[in-house]
């Protein structure tokens, strides 16, 4: 199978580069950081790329979608990443639109998804309890009331949280933390009575909350997928998360190390280019590299979604892990390789090292995801 785009997914990632670097460069990220938005991303910005067809990229035409796909929806997250564009993409249009697809009953998906794709409705994944991604680790109860169920619990990292009109809440309505079984699915309204979101101001300005549910009244309609078996549908919905996270980290690498390159073809020292120094040559063929490799794993990944194979968890988990590893290098070596400049918060690189540091921590580190191929694996 040759790992090269076609040619409308070409033409969508040319597009998507010159919508993103004309409406949304990293002046405009810096700008939202800045004055403190309270919204953390520019909605007008998000209805245009709805009108792009963006929120509904990988939604079924039938729902009001364009059904074009991972692959995609990935280069247009990579085109994201070089800019660092904040938007609801990753946490509606990619995990909340992947979740009610997967999960969702006939009356959820004619409701919410062509919601979604409209750019109207926003979601959020409140999953993480702990400071480490444990996919199973949830102490949040949701105890059987009546006819529906009364959720209490906390939340962690919740991407989007705040600005979310519709969370999917992981809770457990059997067994004890750590068991993959007794784990179910909830769509909770993020105004209803008993939750409370507080905005989270992250490193790297990543838009995250902590949530509080207090005796939360959900009814039966709530539930996605079949009580006590959630982690049928959140498996499949991380991967595509870890995936998609992987391609947008892709196009931060990819960024940071074309102005890279570019600087060591400019600046001189001792009236000579640095760009000729042999160690500095070194260190940047090792990168180009370990890109290359990241290329074609990130595409891979996606590919594996989009065709429905078997192997998509251990890709999701080698994609993850490539690129944890692709950016924390490369990141760090954009950063020396710029000199004194680069510590600077005028100067871009430090951004993309903070966004480096909170993406690779985020559905898990390097460390998880290789204990966790090498189990999918038989190790």
């Amino acid at each position: 199978m040759a790992l090269v785009l076609n040619e409308d997914q070409v033409q969508l990632k040319d597009a998507a580069r010159t919508f993103i670097q004309n409406k949304s460069p990293v002046t405009a990220f810096r700008k939202l950081r800045d004055s403190n938005d309270k919204d953390g991303f520019d909605r007008n910005l998000w209805k245009e790329m709805a009108g792009l067809g963006w929120a509904g990229i990988i939604i079924p035409e039938e729902f009001g979608g364009v059904g074009f796909g991972f692959t995609g929806l990935g280069v247009v997250l990579e085109e994201t990443g070089r800019t660092l564009v904040a938007s609801p993409l990753m946490s509606t249009a990619l995990i909340g639109a992947s979740t009610v697809v997967l999960g969702g009953t006939p009356a959820h998906k004619k409701e919410i998804l062509p919601a979604i794709a409209a750019g109207d409705w926003l979601m959020a994944l409140a999953h993480e309890e702990g400071p480490h991604h444990s996919p199973y680790a949830i102490a949040t109860k949701a105890k059987k009331a009546d006819d529906g169920f009364v959720l209490s619990g906390k939340k962690t990292f919740v991407l989007d949280g705040h600005v979310a009109d519709q969370l999917i809440v992981v809770a457990r309505t059997s067994g004890k933390s750590g068991a993959r079984e007794g784990l179910t699915l909830f769509l909770v309204d993020s105004k209803a009575p008993g939750v409370k979101i507080t905005r989270t101001h992250m490193a790297d300005s990543r838009n995250a909350a902590n949530i509080k549910f207090t005796g939360v009244k959900l009814g039966a309609a709530a539930v996605l997928g079949n009580i006590d078996q959630g982690a049928d549908i959140l498996d499949p919905v991380l991967d595509r998360a870890r995936i998609g996270l992987a391609a947008e980290m892709l196009g931060g690498v990819r960024e940071e190390f074309e102005r890279t390159v570019e600087y060591l073809k400019t600046r001189t020292q001792f009236g000579v280019l640095i760009g000729t120094f042999q160690a500095l040559k070194h260190r940047a063929a090792e990168m180009f590299c370990e890109i290359e490799l990241s290329i074609s794993v990130v595409l891979d990944a996606l590919i594996a979604i989009d065709e429905n194979r078997k192997d998509v968890p251990q890709l999701a988990s080698l994609a993850k892990a490539r690129l944890n590893d692709t950016y924390f290098l490369v990141s760090n070596e954009a950063l020396q390789m710029h000199g004194g400049i680069g510590m600077t918060d005028e100067f871009d690189m430090g951004l993309f090292m903070k966004r480096a540091r909170v993406a690779m921590a985020s559905f898990g580190d390097s460390s998880f995801h290789r204990d966790r191929y090498a189990t999918l694996e038989g190790y």
